[in-house]
């Protein structure tokens, strides 16, 4: 599992436009959790660092890998 640190996301919308932007990263199976009350994501899979970060900020929210 990779876990993400997730600066932003406010509302249920902002937990929806993370998990699709996850979603569509090549090498997640799963998107574990996304969660607005710690600021952070889990997804399962073998993605690209940099793709899952980079997917979030086309989001317009700021994402570091813990």
């Amino acid at each position: 599992m990779i876990k993400l640190k997730v600066n932003g996301m406010t509302c249920d919308h902002c937990v929806r436009a993370v998990t699709e932007a996850l979603s569509g990263v090549a090498g997640v199976e799963r998107v574990v959790e996304v969660s607005h009350e710690r600021g952070e994501a889990i997804v399962e899979g073998q993605p690209e660092a940099q793709d899952l970060v980079a997917a979030i900020v086309e989001e317009g929210y700021e994402a570091a890998i813990t």
